[in-house]
């Protein structure tokens, strides 16, 4: 009696594993979650008004979030460093009046003046820095110390008096281009520029690989040859320099030096952060996720204006959105665990 073979199977039970994998793998990315929310946004109110799905719509959501958006690059280095900056909106509001006082004055040509308020802002992160790593000191008191401070010199140096008679430099990145039949801001294509620079610098450098490193663990990096003292201030340098064009791109979006800028810009910067899936806890998280944060903001926002919707109710649901944002995340580390 002859025994019949089965022929040997072509096809690995990795193989039939592999699918399912990748997709649980996408579904556990931190930005998988913010990217459907934001899709379901932008689904429910172009349902509920014409308005809103129309290029020049997209164009203003994207200017209105500009400047929040570069405070929150900012924002997500130091909190992926498990640190975070409650200043950034103040350290703004400082550099603009700077920018515009020396600029309207005369007292430094336009380009010397932003290079200026780019070394002011910069100059505040540096401090931050320091004093976070130096002493050390928790960054949420250093940074509070540091808003109060930022906030008291614009007042002072600007006399309560809004800037105005601007030359041109300063507001050319408020002045648009047609694409299509959408006017875009070069403000815009900066900031969306911005982003792409540090995702990459964040995801294929080594100094974004040790910028990981060091919010999962300060003394696990220390020991593996990461100078946490020296990336930690420049992680703050950097993001103070990122306030800085804030500052710039504030500035040609409003076309005047306003002391009074910038009061809540800290925490929306960290709203987008945190609805972009970036861990308070440092360690876990991405610029594009930010990216999809501030645009979540800037969607709800700007749908619900279109619904009439009062403001104060674009702020409550707002809040909700950061708890559970915050939530999810804590469930998640815990499963991790």
């Amino acid at each position: 009696m002859t025994a019949t073979s089965t022929p040997p199977s072509t096809s690995s039970p990795y193989a039939e594993l592999k699918a399912p994998t990748t997709v649980r793998r996408l579904l556990t990315q931190p930005t998988t979650g913010p990217l459907v929310a934001l899709l379901l946004a932008c689904v429910f109110f172009s349902v509920s008004t014409d308005q809103f799905l129309t290029g020049g719509n997209f164009s203003l959501i994207v200017q209105q979030v500009m400047v929040v958006g570069t405070l929150a690059i900012g924002q997500t280095l130091i909190i992926l460093t498990a640190g975070i900056d409650l200043s950034c909106g103040a350290v703004m509001a400082f550099g603009s009046i700077v920018i515009a006082k020396m600029a309207a004055e005369g007292s430094l040509p336009p380009l010397a003046a932003i290079a200026l308020g780019l070394v002011v802002c910069g100059g505040f992160g540096l401090l931050n820095g320091l004093l976070v790593q130096k002493i050390p000191l928790p960054p949420f008191i250093v940074t509070l110390g540091m808003l109060n401070v930022a906030f008291a010199m614009t007042h002072i140096y600007s006399a309560e008096q809004t800037v105005t008679n601007l030359p041109g430099p300063l507001t050319a990145l408020g002045q648009t281009f047609p694409l299509g039949k959408t006017d875009i801001t070069y403000g815009s294509l900066v900031t969306i520029a911005l982003f792409l620079l540090l995702a990459y610098a964040l995801s294929s450098t080594g100094w974004g690989r040790h910028v990981y490193a060091l919010g999962n663990s300060q003394e696990a990096a220390r020991l593996n040859g990461i100078r946490t003292s020296r990336l930690t201030i420049g992680v703050y340098t950097t993001a103070g320099v990122l306030y800085g064009i804030a500052a710039l791109l504030l500035i040609s979006r409003t076309g005047v030096g306003d002391p009074q800028a910038g009061q809540t810009d800290n925490l929306d910067s960290i709203t987008a952060v945190v609805l972009g899936g970036t861990s308070l806890f440092g360690g876990r998280g991405s610029v594009l996720g930010t990216f999809i944060g501030v645009l979540i903001v800037g969607v709800f926002r700007n749908g619900l204006q279109l619904m009439g919707v009062a403001s104060i109710y674009q702020t409550l649901i707002t809040g909700i959105l950061v708890i559970l944002a915050v939530t999810i995340d804590q469930i998640s580390r815990k499963k991790a665990r």
